[in-house]
């Protein structure tokens, strides 16, 4: 008997196999990265055709195979759903999941990481002037590279990743815009990724 695991993620991506099938690339809260398949998804009755959508935070049942995770269930969480709708935020929303995917190994929990993402997504997502999406793309970044532990102790930098994830924050890094890139470009290179 397989354990099942009952968590809550985001989908980075997808991708088609077989007929009917897909893999997800999911971030999820309890696990870490994960990459399961969901068996018939793509067929025209499907219920979870259109949970299962790219950039879709979720409720997800998930099992252990040998080689593989497996997706038992899913049900949307009525967050972030407008995320996709704006093109700027949609950009910026496949950019962070493309880093993601290239920063996250496998299996392995990181609440603050998720908690993060949640927040930085849930601001993006009510966000329109395009300064202020730069300004958030910026944060979410560089608070990623902040719990994986790219970034070092920069007094500068150290209110922008350890204070609350809220909307002030996008007014604090536009005060130092350019250093702030600066080291994320510099965490970046040194992952070597």
């Amino acid at each position: 008997m397989h354990h099942i695991y009952h968590t809550e993620g985001i989908i980075l991506g997808s991708k088609n196999f077989g007929e009917t099938g897909k893999y997800y690339s999911i971030f999820t809260h309890d696990l870490g990265m994960v990459y399961a398949s969901a068996q018939g998804v793509r067929k025209m009755s499907s219920k979870l055709r259109f949970v299962l959508q790219d950039f879709a935070y979720v409720k997800i049942d998930l099992v252990q195979g040998k080689d593989f995770w497996r997706m038992t269930s899913a049900g949307k969480t009525n967050m972030l759903e407008k995320l996709t709708k704006n093109p700027g935020t949609f950009e910026i929303v496949s950019n962070v999941a493309n880093l993601l995917k290239r920063l996250l190994a496998g299996v392995e929990k990181n609440e603050a990481l998720f908690a993060d993402l949640i927040n930085g997504l849930s601001i993006l997502e009510n966000t329109e002037k395009k300064e202020d999406l730069r300004n958030i793309e910026a944060i979410i970044v560089l608070r990623i590279l902040n719990n994986l532990g790219y970034i070092g102790g920069n007094e500068i930098l150290q209110n922008l990743v350890k204070s609350p994830f809220e909307e002030n924050l996008i007014f604090e890094i536009s005060k130092s815009r350019s250093r702030v890139l600066w080291q994320i470009n510099k965490a970046l290179k040194e992952t070597h990724l």
